[in-house]
């Protein structure tokens, strides 16, 4: 079974920059993959998605131009470039592969879950 891990999390002021990570414990190439958030009084809701050949992006409207997805097979890795936070960013963040490809966009579904990593963004 497909183990995911995250990384990353923590607090930042508005406007300030984080990157989460997310490694696997073997390899992603198989997979489309995502990250989902949870916010406080929340559902939990997909952020990005990218392609197996990694070629092809989707993100949530809130956090375009923000926030950029990449992966990087060889290390069963990928990540989460979260910049320019607001506080409505505040969540805990997962990554997922998705039992759909990122086509399905916005309506995917993850497979394989990660243990989550808390993103506060405060003054």
């Amino acid at each position: 079974q497909l183990r995911l891990v995250e990384s990353g999390g923590g607090l930042v002021q508005p406007g300030g920059s984080l990157r989460l990570a997310c490694t696997a414990s073997v390899t992603l190439n198989y997979y489309s993959l995502a990250w989902f958030r949870q916010a406080p009084g929340k559902e939990r809701e997909a952020v990005s998605c990218i392609s197996r050949p990694g070629k092809i992006t989707n993100y949530l409207d809130f956090v375009k131009g923000r926030f950029t997805i990449s992966r990087d097979n060889d290390k069963n890795t990928f990540y989460l470039q979260m910049n320019n936070l607001k506080s409505e960013d505040t969540a805990v963040y997962y990554c997922a592969t998705l039992r759909e490809p990122c086509s399905s966009w916005p309506h995917v579904s993850g497979g394989n879950w990660g243990q989550g990593t808390q993103v506060i963004v405060s003054s």
